[in-house]
């Protein structure tokens, strides 16, 4: 868990501990409208943590566990890399992938993720 030492708290105002958790339950509000041009699923493994992502133009749902047969991008990973990827904005690079820190069937994909949120100043 991550606890944040200045005010930066998903738009509250107030310090809030980050955790996996909390940033799957704020992503339809941190969604950025039109930033998928079509539909997408995303299924997360972070550690003990399952979450299923879809999106579309407008809108975004999130999912406890896996509620799909198959997502059109995976991503496996630890939940300390997750949360440097996404409060600190530290994409996964090639040699993350190759040695099997981060697993993703779509890295491409993935990497729209930084679009399609607004996570700044978590």
């Amino acid at each position: 868990m991550i606890v944040c030492a200045r005010s930066c708290a998903l738009g509250w105002g107030v310090a809030l501990k980050i955790d996996i958790p909390t940033i799957f339950e704020h992503m339809p509000s941190r969604y950025i409208a039109g930033s998928a041009e079509a539909n997408k699923s995303f299924y997360f493994s972070i550690g003990d943590h399952k979450f299923t992502v879809k999106v579309d133009p407008q809108s975004c749902q999130v999912e406890s566990g896996k509620t799909i047969e198959q997502a059109d991008i995976v991503l496996k990973t630890t939940p300390e890399l997750f949360l440097k990827m996404v409060v600190h904005g530290k994409m996964p690079g090639p040699l993350d992938i190759a040695r099997g820190k981060i697993k993703t069937n779509d890295p491409g994909g993935l990497a729209s993720l930084k679009s399609m949120f607004d996570f700044s100043g978590v």
